[in-house]
This record gives C-alpha cells, structure tokens and sequence, in this order.
C-alpha cells in the first residue's frame, strides 16, 4: 500500500513510539504513551521532512493517535482516515457482560504498572499470536517470516505496549471525556473503514464516530482486523478517495 500511495503522494510510515524500531521510552508517568504525546510525535516526525499539512491515516492504535493528532493540531492534520477502531470512550462504554470477553486484553493491560507486564513477558510469544490466530482464522495473512516479525518486534516492546493501553484505559480517556464535554468535534474530512462489527456487539460505529466528526462517513470491508494485508487495493482505493475530499 505504502509502495502504491507513493505514486501519487509523499507517503510517511512511521512506527509509533513504543513499537517496531521506534523509541521505547520507560513509562515515567501516564503522559509518556498518552495519545497526545504520540500525535506530537507523529506531528513532528512530518513537519521534519516538510509536511506542514497533511492527512493523516491509521489503523487502530494509529487511528486513535490520529484522532488525538486531529483534536490537538487542527491547522496540521486536513484528512483523517480511521481504520477499524472505535472511538476511546465508546470502546469502553459499548463492551457489556460476556461480550467484553473479546477484549479482555484491555481489560488486562489498563491494570497497574508491574504485573501485566510480567504476566505478558513469561508467554510474550503465546499471547502476541494469540491475536494473530483469532483474526487471521485461515491463516494465510501473514507469511511465517512475517508472522515471524511481528511476534520477535512485540516481544521485544512488552513494557511500551502495555503503557500504550494502559494509556488508553486512564489519560487518553480522561482527555477525551474532556472534549466531549467541551463540545469538542472534527472538522476535518474524516472516515471510517472497518469490519461489521455491529451485527456481533450490537452497536453502529458510524453514529459513534459522528459524535466526533458530524460528518464522517463510514464503509464497511470484508475483511478482517488486518484489512490492509487482507484487501490493500481496497484499503488504498479508501484513502486515495478520502484524500481527495474538498477540505471546509
């Protein structure tokens, strides 16, 4: 995808503090992987090789630092691509009874600092796949050096991962049930791609969505998680086409 975007674009694929071979600062306080400081890294990391302004899209954690990006740094960010995510507070608030049994990683890293992290690092390798197998269920997404990759990269960020969503379940959520309070909401061109989550949870992810940006549109895929391994000329044809949308 990055390859294909580049053709027509400058195309910016940074690895998000914590991860890949990014930094991986220790977690001094939740400031450290909060939404806000990663969207100030990847504001930065852009202005670095010349983007003043530029659109912005992620996948998951990404889409959650992009809206973050998008919330702080209006005059930079002019499209906002969402990647099978729903909003922060909205992920919380929509998990009820059994059903939150598919985000019980959630639940587990949003725990204090210390012992997640070491209950994580004694099978690092068994829950990283963990995620891999449930949603990649026919096991041709991820080539094994690949699959490889990712499995020797996460295990190797045990302590950033866990501050990332540790994050998530505290700062970020305090910071965002602050704008909403606020009346806060995008302007920006925005969209949502992601996988019919509502006929399983029972829920509308645009309408989530639009609470932020009124008038964010949204598409479904069928694919799963990993729609840009699974679906990339789907996945590109989406952003090429958010890109595209006049801006105010």
């Amino acid at each position: 995808m990055a390859r294909r975007l580049a053709d027509r674009h400058l195309v910016i694929v940074p690895d998000l503090r914590g991860y890949g071979a990014s930094d991986k600062p220790e977690e001094t306080g939740p400031e450290v992987y909060s939404k806000r400081t990663m969207a100030r890294d990847v504001v930065g990391v852009a202005r670095a090789v010349g983007g003043d302004r530029f659109s912005l899209i992620g996948h998951d954690r990404g889409a959650l630092v992009g809206v973050r990006a998008a919330l702080d740094h209006p005059e930079t960010i002019t499209h906002l691509g969402i990647l099978d995510v729903l909003p922060t507070m909205d992920t919380w608030d929509v998990l009820h009874g059994v059903d939150a049994a598919v985000a019980w990683h959630l639940y587990l890293m949003a725990q204090p600092k210390g012992l997640p992290e070491r209950m994580i690092e004694a099978v690092a390798d068994d829950f990283f796949a963990s995620f891999l197998d449930a949603w990649d269920t026919d096991g041709t997404t991820f080539p094994p050096e690949i699959r490889r990759h990712y499995l020797d990269s996460s295990s190797r960020a045990v302590p950033s991962i866990v501050a990332d969503y540790r994050a998530t379940a505290g700062i970020d959520l305090e910071m965002d049930r602050a704008d909403r309070a606020a009346g806060v909401q995008l302007a920006l061109p925005v969209g949502v791609l992601s996988q019919d989550w509502g006929s399983a949870l029972g829920f509308d992810a645009l309408s989530l969505w639009q609470q932020w940006a009124p008038a964010a549109t949204y598409r479904p895929i069928d694919a799963g998680h990993f729609m840009a391994e699974e679906k990339p000329d789907e996945v590109t044809s989406f952003i090429d086409e958010l890109v595209q949308r006049p801006v105010g």
